[in-house]
């Protein structure tokens, strides 16, 4: 990755879609162990301008959830961890949207990808079954492709977003786990 390590966060900033997804699959997965902390998040260019509209209203909300600040993460074991979201939402700093983290291979090119599962838990992102697929820029920089559907061909519509940090420490668990999770479910059939 010597090479990468020269792409800085806004050159990321300007990039459009395909040169990120061209990128995503020259990057490596960061480990479970070295995600652990609240990284600070922002949407990069998005797929189409309905896309753009949508994920800025999604995340960058007033209302609800909030305008966005970063992902958090901990390693829970070798092989998996746990995440949410953080935005701040009429005056204060909530925690929305758990995750559970893993490593496993990507829905585009089958390479290991750091993946975040928010089905595991009940939430609004767990019922579209959001995916994220988490790769390493740099030392800090993280580049992220999000996903969400109720098909295969709509969980592969890439909705690019960057993760820098660690910024700030894990504020603790959240989240119910959702009963009858199957994991296989959620991720491509070449992952598991």
């Amino acid at each position: 990755m010597p090479v990468l390590n020269n792409i800085s966060v806004a050159t990321l900033k300007l990039m459009d879609v395909a040169e990120l997804m061209i990128l995503f699959g020259e990057l490596e997965a960061p480990t479970i162990q070295e995600m652990n902390g609240e990284y600070a998040a922002v949407l990069l260019k998005q797929p189409t301008f309905a896309a753009t509209i949508m994920g800025y209203s999604a995340i960058y909300n007033p209302v609800m959830p909030g305008f966005w600040l970063c992902k958090a993460f901990r390693p829970v074991s070798e092989t998996q961890g746990r995440g949410y979201n953080t935005f701040q939402h009429l005056g204060r700093v909530v925690q929305r949207y758990p995750m559970l983290t893993l490593i496993a291979a990507s829905r585009y090119d089958g390479k290991p990808a750091y993946q975040l599962v928010y089905r595991a838990y009940q939430s609004l992102c767990g019922t579209i079954h959001m995916v994220d697929e988490i790769r390493k820029v740099s030392d800090g920089v993280y580049l992220g492709i999000g996903t969400y559907g109720f098909t295969d061909a709509q969980r592969r519509i890439p909705l690019p977003f960057l993760l820098t940090g660690s910024v700030g420490a894990y504020r603790g668990d959240m989240g119910q786990l959702r009963k009858r999770f199957n994991l296989n479910k959620e991720l491509p059939a070449h992952s598991m």
